[in-house]
């Protein structure tokens, strides 16, 4: 597959969003076409199962539950916007891909590992190329999102020992797959940038 496929990962206020953006715009600089996205979300349908996955009440759906919409939210994001971007040759990165379920529905909520892998094989097919974990303490990122306007808070309500078990989860996958970079998130936003852009410049087409 043409293009190069990034993603960024990590707990509920690790600075993903903003590291995006910021990367999105480095390498816009550096001559590189990107498309940025997200996920849950990223294409119209997709972001329709946002909304339905985001808000509410934490007990609004079984973890079992979440991992077929969100299979299905990533099938329609993957179809509308991530291929076609990696046809063009362009450097996608999205907030959010597999992982996120692999963790936050495959180990944070249960032991539902199998089930998330067995329909990211017959759905997706696919892995990033490089993927970004930025890494923080769960209290601080829980701090952080919390205190953010909004009402996409259905995962920081499941309280801090949900972060904890998601940020473990998330260093085991990138202790087990080379793809991983792992990024000091406790820092500010320029410092973080620069630990994610040495991290992927190496990965990066001729502009």
């Amino acid at each position: 597959m043409p293009g190069l496929f990034l993603s960024l990962e990590g707990i509920d206020g690790s600075g993903k969003s903003t590291q995006g953006r910021l990367l999105a715009e480095r390498l816009r600089a550096a001559g590189h076409a990107v498309t940025l996205t997200r996920e849950p979300g990223g294409s119209p349908g997709a972001e329709e199962i946002r909304r339905l996955v985001l808000e509410g009440h934490v007990d609004r759906w079984s973890a079992e539950t979440e991992i077929l919409l969100f299979t299905a939210a990533r099938r329609d994001h993957l179809e509308k916007t991530i291929r076609p971007a990696l046809a063009r040759d362009e450097i996608v990165i999205t907030d959010r891909f597999a992982d996120s379920t692999r963790v936050f529905q495959g180990l944070a909520r249960g032991d539902l590992t199998e089930t998330v892998n067995r329909l990211h094989d017959l759905m997706i097919g696919i892995e990033p190329d490089l993927t970004l974990l930025f890494d923080l303490d769960p209290a601080v990122g829980l701090a952080r999102a919390t205190a953010r306007p909004g009402a996409e808070l259905r995962f920081e309500d499941m309280g801090l020992a949900f972060q904890e078990r998601a940020r473990a989860g998330f260093l085991a996958l990138a202790a087990q797959n080379a793809r991983f970079r792992v990024i000091d998130a406790d820092a500010d936003a320029e410092t973080v940038g620069a630990r994610a852009w040495a991290a992927v410049a190496p990965h990066l087409p001729q502009a």
